[in-house]
């Protein structure tokens, strides 16, 4: 046996491994914002506030077939996309959105992958400049809003 194959990894310890990081990843990033989303919805509709998001967002999110409820999906996708996914499924499972709506809407949150977070880890790191970065975090509102008009023609054909 050579020394180049007595160093090669097995293959189950390389699964083990990544299986690892993938629980990591999935308990201590992925989870968190989910279960903040449920959280989130639940306390704008205690509170009627989804109530007035959705009355002050009807005419924008309608002009994508949605309800204006639809507006917190982008607000926590901008967020994070994983709080975004949650804030969708609370709101499907609440009956306020239905399965073509939330295709409409899906893409539009991955388009934006969680701004914020994207600004803080990586933009500020690398030194952009700050005129640069107001455009930088508009362009993925815009595209999101173009990715939804797509998506209604394709799903529903309007």
């Amino acid at each position: 046996m050579s020394a180049a194959t007595a160093s090669k990894p097995m293959i189950t310890d390389v699964f083990v491994k990544g299986a690892r990081q993938g629980w990591e990843m999935a308990t201590k990033s992925m989870l968190p914002n989910v279960i903040m989303a449920f959280i989130l919805i639940k306390v704008l509709n205690v509170t009627g506030l989804l109530g007035m998001i959705g009355q002050a967002f009807s005419p924008l999110m309608g002009l994508f077939g949605l309800p204006g409820e639809a507006a917190t999906i982008l607000m926590s996708g901008y967020l994070s996309s994983m709080g975004g996914i949650g804030v969708a499924i609370a709101l499907f499972e609440q009956g306020v959105m239905n399965g073509e709506q939330l295709a409409v809407i899906l893409p539009s949150i991955f388009v934006m992958g969680g701004q914020l977070q994207y600004m803080g880890r990586c933009l500020g790191v690398i030194g952009i400049k700050g005129n640069m970065m107001v455009a930088i975090m508009c362009v993925p509102i815009v595209m999101a809003l173009v990715v939804m008009m797509f998506m209604r023609l394709v799903v529903v054909g309007v």
